[in-house]
């Protein structure tokens, strides 16, 4: 293995938390309300006795309510699985899973088609059918939008509202405002409940315990880990890190999505900063350097529109090069009207910031925007725990390999909890994962105070940030290492709380991803090495799994199967075969459906899921 010197990195199997003060149980818990979580409790909920779903704060502060762009899917009789199936592996970068793809393409039409029965409102035309856009990376257009620019916020709404129809179902309960602090474990190492902390809900408050016959961890992304993200508040990596200290496999930390064109807001601005949606450049807006040159063409085939690593380096090397600290959008010939019909949310956030897309050039630059990691799944959303699933970005199906192509985030969320809750529903009918008792965890814990969330923030984002090397990330691990040691003495008596708990979980997951990327000794996707810069298919062909053992990080290479680059070019931007046999046909009257990917549970149409 690559850099077989790297320093032990430990990991504790708890968090510092007073013991639990109550209980509950259920079958399933499902921990996180976003598209997959919602997905995943709905679809439960008429097929176990007790689904306990718990979210962090309130049920639409999740990522899912922030996705602008639009969900992925093959809508048209112009396009077609295969085509959708080659741009994802294109921007994967030789390392996704082809059959987790084609399990997304395939099954993606229906799951959309489920949303739109459930009551998602999707944007449609003027002859009433379904509006489709394009985003970078994709040849086809297949994207869906709500509301212009506020597809995710529509799709919570509908999941929220299916939700709310059943509230008073005794089989579904769900606790707003509970952080989950750890797993739960039996003798076996099987996973049986979770610890959380419910902030002053009624008689439910503090931290208890929830044991179930199984968990499904749908917490969202790590983009707190930077100190500049698209991500909300809450996306501290809370799942990933709790899964991570139960030895559980995370497979692909090293690749970071940064979104090309963040607003940039000044230097210091820290946060959750305003996205400006690929969807933007795929109506015609386009980059220009702050001499008002255009610099994508030549960099790509789809200039403007080429995968988000592609465009990601492209500003940052154009920054370079200019001593710059960001470039410029235009958006200005695509019109005020358009603009505030088409984008109405990112029009009204930019005016609100003293930007006016429609007269003036944007300020951009790259920010954290999407793990395309996470805890490592297979097909059916099981981890390498038994009794542990997850999904959403929470997870790593291999759907995105080193780079997701966009508007699949969406489409995962749901295809999967789809997946996982069809797994749950045969395992728990067989009378598989029976109740079990939790063992009190062994070693010592770790709390990091709140205070030093900053700190990680800025050693993350120096040196395991957009652009990476063997010194950055030692500097990057060497300051999170010494963060660890302070920890054990100054934190120490501290019991911890919910800044404190999110603080500990970007500690554990920052020094992973740190010590992944430092393995992967080139450039591919989302991972930048200034000192590889050059992507190496001979030696790095392979995933990055990670998982705790004894108290230390353990690292394993999985290798990927050359075939999966047959017939792709990842270098180009156009199919090399497409399939005419796998295009999709509309059924008369609908945009979509079709006999090779429309596939309904009854005569009326797509089975419901609330």
């Amino acid at each position: 293995m690559p850099q077989s010197g790297l320093p032990d990195v430990s990991v504790p199997r708890r968090l510092s938390a007073p013991a639990p003060g109550w209980t509950t149980t259920a079958d399933v818990i499902v921990v996180g309300s976003g598209i997959a979580g919602l997905t995943t409790a709905l679809r439960l909920r008429r097929r176990v006795d007790r689904v306990l779903l718990v979210t962090k704060t309130v049920l639409d502060e999740g990522s899912t309510a922030w996705a602008q762009g639009g969900i992925a899917a093959v809508m048209s009789p112009e396009d077609s699985p295969a085509e959708h199936i080659h741009d994802t592996l294109v921007a994967g970068v030789g390392l996704c899973d082809v059959d987790a793809v084609r399990a997304l393409v395939t099954e993606g039409t229906d799951a959309v088609w489920d949303l739109i029965a459930l009551g998602a409102d999707f944007d449609r035309g003027d002859t009433g059918k379904i509006s489709l856009t394009r985003e970078g990376g994709h040849h086809r257009d297949r994207i869906l939008h709500a509301g212009g620019d506020a597809t995710g916020r529509e799709i919570s709404r509908a999941l929220i509202a299916a939700l709310d129809r059943v509230r008073d179902d005794p089989g579904i309960e769900v606790i707003e405002h509970a952080l989950v602090v750890d797993l739960l474990t039996d003798s076996d190492e099987r996973v049986c409940g979770v610890t959380l902390h419910v902030i002053g809900e009624g008689q439910v408050d503090g931290v208890g315990a929830a044991h179930a016959r199984a968990v499904v961890l749908a917490t969202g992304g790590l983009g707190q880990i930077y100190a500049s993200t698209t991500n909300p508040s809450v996306a501290t990596g809370d799942g990933m890190a709790a899964a991570l200290r139960a030895g559980a496999v995370l497979a692909d930390l090293e690749f970071v999505q940064f979104h090309p064109t963040v607003l940039w807001l000044g230097e210091g601005s820290r946060g959750q900063q305003p996205l400006i949606s690929e969807a933007v450049r795929g109506e015609g807006a386009f980059l220009v350097d702050e001499a008002g040159e255009r610099f994508m063409q030549g960099q790509h085939a789809l200039a403007d529109l080429a995968p988000r690593d592609v465009v990601a380096r492209a500003i940052i090397a154009r920054m370079r090069e200019t001593g710059t600290d960001h470039v410029y959008l235009d958006c200005r010939q695509l019109g005020a009207e358009f603009l505030e019909h088409r984008f109405p949310s990112i029009v009204a956030r930019c005016r609100e910031l003293g930007f006016d897309p429609a007269t003036q050039l944007l300020p951009v630059a790259p920010a954290q925007h999407y793990a395309s990691g996470g805890v490592r799944t297979d097909l059916r959303g099981r981890t390498s725990l038994e009794g542990l699933y997850a999904c959403g970005e929470t997870s790593c199906t291999g759907v995105h390999g080193a780079n997701r192509l966009a508007s699949n985030s969406l489409l995962e969320g749901v295809v999967f909890a789809r997946r996982i809750a069809d797994d749950l529903t045969a395992r728990l009918g067989a009378g598989e994962l029976p109740e079990a008792a939790p063992v009190a965890s062994k070693g010592e814990p770790e709390l990091v105070g709140s205070k030093r969330r900053l700190d990680i923030q800025r050693a993350m984002t120096a040196g395991a940030g957009t652009v990476r090397s063997a010194t950055s990330l030692a500097a990057t691990e060497q300051a999170l290492g010494a963060l660890a040691v302070r920890a054990a003495t100054e934190d120490a008596d501290q019991q911890g709380g919910p800044q404190s708990w999110e603080t500990t979980n970007l500690l554990h997951l920052g020094r992973a991803l740190a010590y992944a990327a430092a393995l992967r000794e080139e450039t591919r996707g989302g991972h930048v090495r200034e000192d590889f810069p050059s992507r190496d298919d001979d030696h790095f062909l392979h995933h990055v799994h990670l998982r705790r053992s004894g108290g230390v990080l353990a690292a394993e290479v999985v290798p990927v199967p050359r075939s999966n680059l047959e017939g792709l070019d990842l270098d180009a931007s156009m199919p090399v075969d497409v399939l005419d046999e796998d295009r999709a046909e509309p059924a008369e009257g609908t945009v979509g459906a079709s006999p090779a990917v429309r596939h309904t549970n009854s005569a009326n149409g797509p089975e419901e899921t609330a």
